[in-house]
């Protein structure tokens, strides 16, 4: 069973290891299932959200629901059905499956995973699992892949990645690298950042960050510019979006999507058990796969021999 201490402090106590051990046993068979809501969608997110579902089957000790919603479902059959099978908690996947969570009786308990970000004011009580990787992975990566590293530059929109800037910094801080964090008004503005961070990046020490910020990394005319110019100028870019990587960042961190249904349902067991959740609020995702461009490597002198912990590889080999 995987425990990600970053998310969960799981007690010890010799009592509570025997209530955890029962509540894994088959006391639970029918009673208190947890339910996952989530998109019915096509691929290839079908996928997606698949793999997640079989990470919080394997996790979790109560038997699992599973509900897969439309924009048209009927959000009262949906409530009756939960009622039925007293549900006391539920894991939402997606924007889809949170809009129809959002609409059960007061006393079910939500778990949200598979979206980048919530405003603040509906994730004051309970947990969402977000997209967007831990900042204190990624920086602990391009540390290792380039050691030089001291300055890492960020353009967001604040009304998307405000927190996850908050975060950021402080994961910064810790591992001795200073984030240079600007603000984005829109995509006008953020061109003009980016002019201004290139002007004066120094490839020795100073790398870029994307995060995932549909303004500042917008697809269609930042990012190319972005990747052009740090190619020019020998700057690191690596990216919350492995997509980017294909088309030349140097690496990116992505979700590992059976180990993030493994959190998820790790959650929502805890909560059985305890009836509080441990860590309400946004959390960045820890259950992460990386990608690495190895043209971009090899064109910033970098030597990743040595770092055989890829899961993703450009251009394909």
């Amino acid at each position: 069973m995987t425990m990600h201490h970053n998310n969960l402090h799981w007690i010890t106590t010799p009592l509570l290891n025997v209530v955890l051990l029962a509540s894994i046993g088959s006391t639970w068979a029918g009673e208190n299932p947890i339910a996952v809501i989530y998109p019915d969608i096509g691929e290839p997110y079908r996928e997606v959200f698949e793999k997640i579902i079989e990470g919080i089957e394997s996790q979790s000790g109560a038997p699992v629901t599973k509900h897969a919603v439309r924009a048209e479902t009927s959000t009262e059959s949906l409530n009756l059905s939960l009622r039925q099978q007293n549900t006391k908690v539920v894991i939402a996947l997606g924007r889809q499956g949170m809009k129809a969570a959002a609409t059960l009786d007061r006393n079910i308990s939500i778990v949200t995973g598979g979206v980048l970000n919530v405003p603040q004011s509906e994730v004051l009580s309970a947990p969402v699992v977000s997209l967007s990787p831990d900042p204190a992975l990624l920086f602990a990566r391009l540390k290792k892949l380039i050691p030089s590293a001291k300055r890492i530059f960020v353009v967001y929109d604040s009304a998307i990645n405000d927190w996850l800037i908050k975060l950021a910094t402080e994961a910064a801080q810790a591992q001795g690298l200073n984030l240079v964090a600007y603000q984005a008004r829109d995509v006008r503005n953020a061109v003009s950042l980016y002019q201004e961070i290139f002007s004066t990046a120094d490839s020795r020490k100073d790398a870029l960050w994307l995060p995932q910020d549909p303004i500042t990394v917008e697809e269609g005319s930042i990012l190319p510019l972005v990747l052009q110019e740090a190619w020019s100028k020998s700057i690191a870019v690596f990216s919350s979006n492995s997509s980017h990587v294909r088309r030349g960042a140097l690496f990116a961190l992505y979700p590992n999507n059976i180990a993030m249904g493994e959190t998820l349902g790790e959650i929502a067991q805890n909560f059985l058990i305890t009836g509080v959740f441990d860590q309400p609020g946004m959390m960045p995702l820890d259950d992460v796969l990386m990608a690495i461009n190895l043209r971009t490597a090899k064109h910033l002198d970098l030597n990743t021999s040595h770092q055989k912990n890829f899961d993703m590889i450009f251009p394909d080999q």
